[in-house]
């Protein structure tokens, strides 16, 4: 997998660009590059989306996820919003069948 896109590449200006973005960082296994998107994701233009999703303030998700050390109830809520809007894999999807 190539190296994460640089932090407010407009590529992560959407929900779903974002979505995109972490579950293929996610799936990779490799802590450096799950470190390395979460930080870009900190500072991409639609965090203000995926804060708002989540619930969670958007500061306090930016500061989470630059650190890259957040709670579990976070992390489970970053993944299903993360499920919820990958493309083609919202829960509509067969992926679970």
């Amino acid at each position: 997998m190539a190296d994460p896109t640089p932090p407010n590449d407009p590529a992560l200006d959407t929900l779903e660009a974002i979505a995109a973005y972490l579950a293929n960082a996610f799936e990779s296994g490799d802590p450096d590059l799950l470190t390395r998107a979460l930080s870009s994701v900190a500072q991409a233009d639609g965090l203000v989306e995926l804060a708002a999703a989540t619930g969670l303030p958007r500061a306090q998700l930016a500061e989470a996820l630059s650190a890259g050390e957040m709670s579990l109830d976070t992390t489970l809520t970053l993944m299903k919003v993360i499920d919820l809007h990958r493309p083609g894999e919202g829960p509509d999807s067969t992926r679970f069948q």
